[in-house]
């Protein structure tokens, strides 16, 4: 059992984390007056909605809390509101009405519903809100149906997890894809770099659903539905998963059994990365590279909303880059890193501090 010093970790508080956010939530906002504004904001006032998908995990709480950090740099945004559609697709779709309705002239939204978002984007954009979804594509087109989709390259992250599969495993094997909702566009672009790198090699086998297992993000659901994996394919060599720290309660109880941990490609979180220092030296075949999970990706939705509405000036990135973060093979650019002084929910690769984590509010 991995044990941290403070916070429950994501094994056994994530679940109950579903919590975290469940109302829609104001948030006053203010900016240190002795420090620079960013370019990014302008000087019209406006008040400003976040909407979640879901925000029922310890990823989604430091992204939420990274919009907030964000937000309060600009004193042009006077109020900030949030809500959290708790995987609920209709309430996703409420939410954003109600921000509407609720005078914001500013709203980034996290679909992840994707395009069963689109017509609720499109009515808040036609109703004149500076409207930004981000990470997740919802369908339709910017200036149409929203103001400014803000993506990554997903495709980018699959396809280094498999040049790092390849690579490390050059004989080959069975290869588990995890990911969010049914449709989400991450889960599928990162599909498709895996299939880019690995497809057309026989020696690499994809097992399991097809484009990925439907997990919602849901840490309970990626227990049920690993451990059923698990025990379905006895011989996987590889799994990959676009939220890594939520397989440790699953890969810890296997291991309890006698199951061999195969190599990983995901991303990354202190409870992964203990999980891996705690029992990689009796896992001969447990290797583990991460990219960085993007939890600093809301902030650069934050900036493109806040540019827009306020008559700030445009940031220069389009797109959040998928970046490689631990490697346990070659060390670079960083060995994998555990701090047991921290909660096991806290994500090393973020802006924000793993301290700083520890100390967000988790009920």
């Amino acid at each position: 059992m991995i044990r941290f010093k403070s916070r429950a970790t994501l094994v056994t508080s994530a679940v109950a984390g579903i919590a975290v956010m469940v109302a829609t939530s104001l948030v006053s906002t203010s900016a240190t007056s002795a420090a620079p504004l960013p370019s990014w904001c302008g000087p019209k006032k406006i008040t400003m909605g976040f909407t979640d998908g879901f925000g029922g995990n310890s990823w989604r709480l430091v992204t939420t809390a990274a919009v907030r950090e964000e937000v309060k740099l600009c004193p042009s945004v006077t109020k900030l509101y949030y809500a959290d559609g708790q995987g609920k697709t209709d309430k996703a779709i409420s939410d954003i009405q109600g921000m509407v309705a609720k005078g914001v002239k500013a709203l980034v939204v996290f679909p992840d519903a994707s395009q069963a978002m689109l017509p609720a984007l499109r009515s808040a954009y036609k109703a004149g809100v500076v409207t930004v979804p981000y990470r997740v594509f919802p369908g339709g087109k910017d200036g149409k149906d929203y103001t400014r989709f803000v993506g990554s390259d997903f495709v980018l992250a699959g396809k280094l997890w498999g040049e790092w599969i390849k690579k490390n495993l050059p004989n080959g094997g069975n290869i588990l894809r995890i990911s969010g909702p049914a449709g989400n566009s991450q889960g599928i672009d990162e599909s498709k770099g895996l299939a880019q790198v690995l497809g057309n090699d026989p020696k690499y086998k994809f097992i399991g659903a097809d484009p990925f297992e439907v997990t919602g993000w849901d840490p309970g659901v990626t227990q049920q539905v690993l451990t059923a994996a698990i025990a379905k394919y006895p011989n996987i060599d590889v799994i990959t998963s676009d939220f890594g720290p939520s397989m440790v309660s699953a890969l810890q109880a296997a291991v309890t059994s006698g199951w061999k941990v195969p190599a990983i490609a995901t991303s990354d979180g202190n409870v992964l990365g203990c999980f891996f220092k705690d029992n990689s030296p009796t896992q001969p075949n447990f290797k583990l590279m991460t990219i960085s999970t993007q939890n600093d990706h809301s902030r650069l939705a934050t900036d493109w909303a806040v540019a827009l509405a306020t008559g700030g000036k445009l940031p220069k990135d389009t797109a959040y880059p998928s970046t490689l973060f631990e490697d346990s093979v070659s060390g670079k650019p960083s060995p994998v890193q555990c701090r047991k002084d921290l909660p096991g929910d806290v994500y090393l690769s973020a802006k924000m501090s793993g301290d700083r984590q520890a100390k967000l509010k988790t009920n």
